[in-house]
């Protein structure tokens, strides 16, 4: 395996497997803009398809559906007229691993021949970007999916091939008597995502985590840290961009995501160098709490998610300037939330162009640094201020570093930040807790 050169990377990016990478890699370059990121939702029920719904799901930053009908064309119409793509689930056989049950038996029953069946009867619509192929598969059928990948990509020139996979709290093949289903296919998640890549040739790795799910409770946080790790590490190995399925719902209907869950669910999976955020669930699908009620009207979650959007999107321009390299746990020595962590925490940071970055108060910072995609030497520090990801007490205060010689500025979801001078070469930026900050160094 070859690692991009950088001086940048640190020995917790250098990889655990040997890569097979597959023979032919689809590189999708297709209606969806991959040189933006692009934020998508779960589900737009047929209750919510009307011209004003639909450009309410724009006005929420909304750029591309997952689970329409190919079928509904008056609104893949509406979806085409405010820009927002559809990526349709009832064009060719769906697969999902739900509780492992089927595991290796997709190739028995979804067969290649039903695919070209499928694009046979296919008619197309310009606000169709994406085939769904399915959701969470064991690694037993990952050899079966690289055949419908490459033959999905070839029947539908337009659209890309669609698959998620299981977050890293699914069951493995060493689970317990009462667990008697393996969901992953593989002793360990690092495996599962190991064979994905060995095995699925996309340049993409899309997969879901729910942090706040009411059965992570306690491990919730500290799993998502891993799940970024493991996943973002695969996809700096294997040149894929990440994907992410977050939470804008709840398990539990007594509880609402607040604005600041929103927050850190975002901006430490940027942190992490993702490309892609979809939220679960707009409208009903699993769940909880939606977008939208079950009538179509919006529910408290519609401002929250259009104003944490809006703050993606003013960070996204420049972000998508800079891919990761590396992300780092600064401050979190003693923090509960590493306890399934397989990756050291740090008292600061020093990259040899930012020096000594902390926060002033000894918060906990999600750090990622990046790296100018054209190669013109600036690079960047994508950081997530996560000292309070359950909002149980959420503080103001600042992020200090050194960077000599170097034009600093400060990029926050609500435009440029005050990037204030302390004297003897120390910078300071403030900010919230859960808050998102891009630094970059020129």
């Amino acid at each position: 395996v070859t690692l991009p050169n950088s001086t940048l990377l640190r020995q917790t990016d250098k990889p655990k497997f040997t890569i097979k990478r597959p023979e032919r890699r689809i590189i999708m370059n297709k209606r969806m803009d991959r040189n933006r990121l692009n934020i998508g939702v779960y589900h737009l029920k047929p209750y919510a398809r009307t011209e004003a719904h639909i450009k309410d799901l724009a006005d929420c930053g909304i750029d591309f559906v997952i689970c329409m009908d190919s079928k509904d064309r008056a609104a893949l119409d509406l979806f085409h007229k405010y820009g927002v793509g559809a990526i349709v689930s009832d064009v060719v056989p769906l697969w999902w691993g739900g509780n492992g049950a089927g595991s290796g038996k997709m190739h028995t029953i979804n067969t290649l021949d039903k695919y070209e069946a499928a694009a046979a009867s296919f008619v197309d619509h310009p606000a169709i970007w994406g085939i769904d192929i399915g959701d969470e598969p064991s690694a037993l059928d990952f050899p079966h999916y690289g055949k419908v990948f490459d033959c999905v990509d070839r029947l539908f020139p337009n659209q890309f091939p669609y698959l998620n996979l299981y977050p890293n709290y699914a069951s493995v093949s060493h689970n317990t008597a009462e667990e008697t289903e393996c969901q992953l296919g593989t002793a360990t998640y690092e495996e599962h995502i190991q064979r994905y890549c060995e095995n699925v040739p996309a340049d993409y790795l899309s997969y879901d985590f729910y942090c706040f799910d009411h059965n992570l409770r306690v491990m919730g946080v500290t799993k998502h840290y891993e799940n970024l790790r493991v996943v973002a590490d695969a996809c700096l190995r294997t040149g894929r961009s990440m994907w992410i399925v977050l939470m804008v719902n709840s398990h539990d209907p007594d509880v609402w995501m607040t604005e600041n869950n929103l927050r850190f669910q975002a901006y430490t999976s940027m942190a992490f160098g993702a490309e892609n955020i979809t939220w679960a669930c707009y409208t009903a699908g699993w769940w909880s709490n939606q977008v939208l009620d079950g009538e179509g009207n919006k529910t408290q979650q519609y401002d929250k998610l259009k104003k944490i959007n809006a703050e993606i999107r003013t960070l996204a321009d420049e972000y998508m300037k800079y891919r990761r390299v590396s992300t780092h746990f600064v401050g979190f020595e003693g923090n509960p939330d590493m306890t399934a962590v397989k990756q050291e925490a740090i008292e600061s940071l020093s990259t040899g162009i930012f020096f000594d970055v902390k926060a002033d108060n000894g918060a906990p910072l999600v750090v990622g640094e990046m790296v100018n995609r054209k190669g013109d030497g600036s690079v960047a520090l994508m950081v997530c201020a996560a000292d309070d990801p359950r909002e149980t007490d959420p503080k103001e205060y600042n992020v200090t570093f050194r960077a000599p010689n170097r034009c600093i500025r400060a990029l926050g979801g609500n435009g440029y930040k005050t990037v204030t001078d302390l004297g003897d070469g120390v910078y300071a930026v403030a900010v919230k807790s859960n808050e998102g900050v891009l630094i970059t160094a020129k």
